[in-house]
């Protein structure tokens, strides 16, 4: 998201469905709710970390391949 897609207006609408609300009342609910918004959408960033997972952690490195020439058993008789 660009400053400019930041500033550039939104379509916001507000149904009001009880009372008459004045127009500095409508004025000041929709600027706390859009700051709200904003801040909530700033906090909902994911972090560019991402942690090891359990089987990460736990999974056992790859062993090393059989020696071809050790028999089975070492038994040379």
């Amino acid at each position: 998201m660009t400053d400019a897609d930041a500033t550039a207006p939104r379509d916001f609408s507000l149904e009001v469905r009880r009372g008459h609300p004045t127009d500095a009342e409508l004025a000041a609910v929709m600027a706390v709710v859009s700051e709200a918004y904003a801040v909530e959408a700033d906090e909902a960033t994911a972090d560019d970390v991402t942690a090891r997972s359990a089987w990460e952690i736990s999974a056992r490195a790859l062993r090393e391949p059989l020696r071809r020439d050790v028999r089975w058993g070492r038994f040379s008789g």
